[in-house]
This record gives C-alpha cells, sequence and structure tokens, in this order.
C-alpha cells in the first residue's frame, strides 16, 4: 500500500483530495519500534504528527519523582501527537512509549499547517478532532469524580474491548500485555482497589483470562454495571 493510501485511512485526513495527500507525504516517514521503546519522550521537540499503523502504544505521564503513570493506550488508526503542544510550539509534555513490536507514520506538522492554512475543511476537521479529545478528558475527570471503583475498570475495561478485543469462542481478548498497574493508573486507581475490583468481576464471571492476556467474558454485562447507579 502506497503513503496516499495509507493517509487515506486515517479518518481526519480521508476526506482530502489527492494533490493535498501528496503534499503530506513530503517527508512523511514511516518508523519501526521494538517493544518497550519511546517514539517520544517528555520534554522532546512537538516536530510531527504521529499515526499508529501497527501494534499499540501507552500514553505516559511521569511524576517529579520519576514515576510513570499510564493515562491510555492506543490503537491502529490512532492520531497522537500531544495536540496541544503541537499547536502552541511547546515540548511534550508526556511520553508514547511501545507495547509490542509497532509501526508508526510520522507527517511533520509543518506539512499539515501548509495544507490547513488553505483548506478550510481540513481546519475544521482537526477542530472536531481537538474538540472530541477534550470532550473525552472531560468524560474521564467525571468518571474519576463521580464513579465507584467497579464502575471506573468496568467501564475501562468495556472502552478497551470495543476498541480493541479480539472475537474469541470465550470473549473478547485484550491482546495486549497490560499490567494491573496500568489499568489502576487509567482508572485513576489505586492498584489495591484494582485488584480487588478486577478479582470482583472475575469472580462474577465477566472477566478470564488466557495466557497473560484479559478476556471480556460479558461485554454486555460490563457496560451495564460500568452504568449502574449506586
Amino acid at each position: 500500500m502506497d503513503k496516499t493510501s495509507r493517509l487515506r485511512e486515517i479518518p481526519i485526513l480521508s476526506f482530502l483530495k489527492d494533490r493535498d495527500m501528496k503534499s503530506l507525504t513530503t517527508g512523511m516517514t514511516e518508523a519501526h519500534y521494538k517493544k518497550g521503546q519511546y517514539i517520544f519522550k517528555e520534554g522532546d521537540p512537538t516536530e510531527w504528527f504521529h499515526v499508529l499503523t501497527s501494534g499499540a502504544v501507552k500514553c505516559v505521564k511521569s511524576s517529579p519523582e520519576g514515576k510513570e503513570a499510564v493515562l491510555k493506550v492506543l490503537v491502529p488508526g490512532d492520531l497522537f501527537c500531544c495536540e496541544a503542544a503541537v499547536f502552541d510550539g511547546k515540548p511534550h509534555p508526556g511520553c508514547a512509549l511501545t507495547i509490542g513490536p509497532t509501526t508508526v507514520l510520522k507527517i511533520r506538522k509543518d506539512s499539515y499547517f501548509k495544507l490547513i492554512k488553505h483548506n478550510p475543511e481540513a481546519a475544521l476537521e482537526i477542530i472536531k478532532y481537538l474538540g472530541n479529545r477534550l470532550n473525552e478528558a472531560q468524560e474521564t475527570a467525571k468518571t474519576f469524580a463521580l464513579e465507584r471503583a467497579d464502575q471506573r475498570i468496568a467501564s475501562l475495561l468495556a472502552k478497551l474491548a470495543e476498541r480493541m478485543g479480539k472475537p474469541t469462542p470465550n470473549g473478547l481478548l485484550l491482546d495486549i500485555r497490560l499490567t494491573r498497574q496500568d489499568l489502576a493508573d487509567m482508572a485513576g486507581l489505586a492498584l489495591e482497589t484494582t485488584i480487588r475490583m478486577i478479582s470482583k468481576l472475575t469472580r462474577k464471571g465477566l472477566l478470564g483470562k488466557s495466557g497473560r492476556c484479559l478476556v471480556i467474558n460479558d461485554l454486555k454485562r460490563l457496560k451495564t454495571l460500568a452504568e449502574s447507579a449506586a
């Protein structure tokens, strides 16, 4: 598949005309990473838009003490770049760390900026995209403030299952290696609480395991729990 075809698979770029697609491919590169490599680190300059084409990536934020917390997991098709930092020219406020072998398309931000200056439709699409990301952040903040621990874990696992779950005879396999600490970070819970909630969901038959990966046995019931009132 050529570069133009690959860009058409990205929702916020799929509508572009061929000439605009070709302008973006100028200077675009494909990078391959092994498990555990950083695509960018906190403080690095924001020079690229990144598009994940294979593998999975963790968005990580470090504390002043050097501890790392996982904020979210990215799957193929996701565009990532610490968007606010890219547009105001600040360094990356967080890190992107590969979970396994990963391939990323890197588009120079200068090329995209040139495009949106003469293409209002492209500018509107990026505004919509940033609006959706802001809405996600607001929903996450609401979850942390209002929902019980079991709801947080159920909601997180349901979202992961919908985005990356692979059908198996026993349910949806989360075919990535997420530690209990990763899940605790993403749910905004203590590790001990997260372990307790996962055990609770397993006893209820909502979760299972395949090797070192989780299996969502009953997505419908998991979503019902996530939406249930106290």
